[in-house]
């Protein structure tokens, strides 16, 4: 099918920015709830666990199982899954698509299984490395979590064929029960475990069980009814090859990547008790914006762009991208503004209770002002990977991740010296700027791909963006300290909740009035979007 005209993509334009919009914020509200649900159970943890050796424990423990996720569930999903799946949607046979997918979730299931079996054996020699008070307690939270890799990878899987098929819904309320699971268990079974870190364990478990079983019936409901396949069968369905052959280079970037979280936190580890725990925290926050929004334009966006990639439509390829670049400006540069001026206030109302003091608050707004900043890198680079992923590209963000974790380890190595867990996220936020420079050079070399306008509208919208921010954010240097004072005493949920919302509203509505009056378009498709829907 021939790529329509530019003139025909511009017409066009307005409503595939609202459609975008609209998708993504379904699945942004889902979750926007997962989120909340998340950090909701990250104050109970500080609240039960604070910033001690235990809470560094189940930190580290939770991190081993989940750095592997990223290879086989989001990595091998997002890159290679999607992409291909998406094909057999397209060419619409059925009996190719049943024998792919059986074939699929047979190579998955071994892979995974035989890494949960190795990963549990080979605890005792890994966890030492992060230099923790509790070692055998991390040794043991480690060993029950390992199974987590598996469950994820199946409901990444199911994720995955109903993103293909445009539906969000389960898939964005799985990470909801997943983190209700974990909150109740914190309380439930803490008395018979013995502390609160094993309760947690044991949730993660139940929790990955329950994100399988809620996506499974709208999967059934599409007609698909997924069996196992011959192991021979699996490793030469031509569908699996391409899988394997699109994921191949990203071990080696996904390696990289685990590597770098490993060295992270082992310097982390090294530069005294609670800093791990305070990152956590503080990415936790980062996780809670870029959540809401980057991951689930994301997510909407990769079957789109894999779609008009297969079918040669470039001039709405790039249509699409510009504006989920451009929606990823409006959120994370008026977020990130605010979040410097207002960091320790958010930190207190969010986890100042019981075992999190004084210095728990210290650690983690260290780490905070120097997480935060990198937001809009972040951010854009998880739109910038699925425009390669579509093309069935992996190789080049592999190589773009190499690179930048290369700069993330000599930065980290240099800088948590002096700056303790702040030194530790400032690297990630310059590596995460190095790599969004690469992703764009990459995607340079495919001539129809508009890198030149995507980068020239960006630019353009953030610097505007930076402005309003920046006249938004004015008036709460002089409000902010006077309303801490009048709401002193009032416990936590006062004494900081009202502070923050009235600042919250002062900036939103300043931020949002410079916005109309520059009649931005972004702003008006958001709107737009949110009128038809309410």
């Amino acid at each position: 099918m021939p790529s329509p005209t530019p003139e025909r993509a511009g017409q066009n334009g307005n409503s595939r920015g609202a459609s975008l919009v609209k998708q993504g914020s379904i699945l942004s509200l889902l979750t926007l709830g997962s989120r909340i649900a998340g950090l909701v159970r990250e104050m109970v943890k500080a609240a039960l666990l604070g910033t001690s050796p235990l809470s560094d424990a189940f930190s580290v423990a939770f991190m081993i199982p989940n750095l592997f996720r990223r290879l086989f569930a989001e990595g091998s999903i997002a890159v290679a899954f999607i992409p291909t799946f998406k094909g057999y949607l397209i060419e619409d046979n059925k009996e190719k698509t049943k024998d792919f997918l059986s074939s699929f979730i047979t190579l998955l299931t071994f892979l995974v299984t035989l890494v949960v079996l190795l990963g549990i054996a080979l605890t005792p020699l890994l966890v030492p490395i992060f230099s923790l008070k509790e070692l055998n307690e991390t040794i043991l939270l480690t060993q029950i979590m390992f199974p987590f890799l598996a469950l994820i990878s199946f409901a990444a899987f199911l994720q995955g064929i109903l993103n293909s098929h445009s539906i969000f819904a389960p898939s964005g309320f799985a990470p909801i029960v997943l983190n209700v699971v974990i909150i109740l268990c914190s309380y439930g079974l803490s008395p018979l475990l013995g502390n609160p870190a094993r309760a947690m364990a044991v949730g993660v478990l139940i929790g990955g069980t329950l994100q399988c079983l809620i996506q499974w019936p709208a999967v059934y409901r599409l007609g698909y009814r997924i069996s196992f396949s011959s192991m021979k069968k699996a490793f030469t369905n031509p569908g699996t090859r391409t899988v394997l052959r699109l994921v191949g280079p990203t071990i080696v970037g996904m390696a990289a990547y685990q590597l770098n979280d490993l060295v992270s936190t082992a310097l982390a580890g090294r530069a005294g008790p609670g800093v791990v725990s305070s990152l956590q925290y503080s990415l936790r926050l980062q996780e809670l914006f870029l959540g809401i929004f980057a991951v689930s334009i994301g997510t909407v966006l990769l079957p789109d762009l894999a779609g008009y990639a297969k079918k040669g439509q470039w001039a709405e390829y790039n249509q699409r991208l510009i504006t989920a670049m451009d929606i990823i400006a409006l959120i994370t540069i008026p977020v990130t503004i605010f979040s410097l001026q207002q960091g320790e206030v958010i930190i207190r109302l969010l986890f100042q209770a019981n075992s999190f003091n004084e210095e728990s608050v210290a650690l983690t707004k260290n780490a905070f002002t120097y997480h935060i900043v990198g937001l809009f890198f972040i951010a854009i680079n998880r739109i910038l990977a699925p425009a390669f992923y579509a093309q069935s590209d992996s190789k080049s963000p592999t190589l773009a991740g190499i690179l930048s974790f290369f700069v993330n380890m000599i930065l980290a190595a240099l800088l948590v010296g002096p700056m303790k867990g702040g030194g530790v996220a400032l690297a990630l936020t310059l590596a995460s700027m190095v790599n969004t420079v690469f992703l764009l050079l990459f995607l340079r070399r495919n001539p129809q791909v508009a890198v030149g306008r995507a980068v020239a509208s960006a630019l353009g919208y953030t610097t505007k963006l930076a402005v309003f921010s920046g006249l938004a954010v004015l008036p709460l240097v002089w409000l902010s300290p006077r309303l801490l004072s009048i709401f002193q005493g009032r416990g936590r949920l006062i004494g900081y909740g009202m502070p923050l919302l009235i600042n919250t509203l002062v900036f939103g509505v300043i931020g949002a009035a410079l916005l109309v009056l520059s009649k931005d378009k972004q702003a008006l498709y958001i709107a737009k979007s949110l009128k038809r829907r309410f």
